[in-house]
């Protein structure tokens, strides 16, 4: 398996923490009118489009993120 380079993680710790940060303003400050991430996919989701847009966006995550690349236990090795 290659070895990851420390930028990929740096830029996914950054990614993870911007969006953190973003939920955390939104919920201490719920009068301030900043919109937190729950607020964004319940507007998504009133709309069916959007159901079907956030489901196939679920599957294709977790496709790119669990399957691709396994190698099974019953596969040949040869």
């Amino acid at each position: 398996m290659a070895e990851h380079p420390v930028i990929g993680h740096l830029v996914w710790a950054v990614l993870f923490g911007a969006i953190f940060t973003w939920e955390g303003l939104g919920l201490l400050r719920p009068d301030d009118g900043f919109p937190t991430l729950s607020d964004a996919t319940r507007a998504v989701m009133s709309y069916p489009v959007g159901r079907w847009a956030l489901f196939g966006l679920w599957l294709w995550f977790g496709w790119h993120t669990f399957v691709r690349g396994w190698h099974f236990l019953l596969r040949d090795p040869s």
